[in-house]
């Protein structure tokens, strides 16, 4: 749950970082952002690979936790399960490519630069949860 609240959060940030500039929370008008700020191009990225759970994060770990608990619960729970979790793959790669992947709409203009108490933010979501990944002792103690 730790892992999911900073994920979350972090992608409700750079959310809101794109209506502040665009002005709309519209993603099909923020195409192409990679191309005018490609530095939150790479924290989008990072936002969306964590929300995936891939192998080095904390995500998995707990993505992996809930499923084996749910299956050993209920043998039904694991199909609902693996849709929830291609699902959530699919709409943060669709939400990823429709906001920083695509042809610039040139309607942005001029487009304010990111500025450090954005890139600051971001950094403070992503360091504890690659911290939690390093060292994933620290949140499930013994049961690890």
């Amino acid at each position: 749950m730790i892992a999911h609240g900073l994920t979350s959060s972090m992608l409700f940030c750079l959310a809101n970082t794109n209506y502040e500039r665009i002005h709309s929370r519209t993603m099909m008008l923020a195409r192409g952002l990679q191309t005018a700020l490609p530095l939150m191009c790479m924290w989008w990225l990072m936002a969306s690979l964590t929300n995936l759970a891939l192998p080095p994060t904390i995500n998995l770990l707990g993505e992996l936790k809930v499923i084996v608990a749910s299956f050993s619960w209920s043998n039904f729970s694991i199909t609902l399960l693996g849709l929830n979790t291609v699902i959530t793959g699919l709409y943060s790669l669709y939400m990823f490519v429709t906001s920083q992947r695509g042809k610039f709409t040139h309607h942005l203009y001029p487009i304010n630069p990111s500025f450090t108490r954005e890139h600051t933010l971001m950094s403070l979501h992503l360091i504890p949860l690659m911290m939690l990944s390093i060292n994933p002792k620290l949140i499930l103690g013994i049961t690890y």
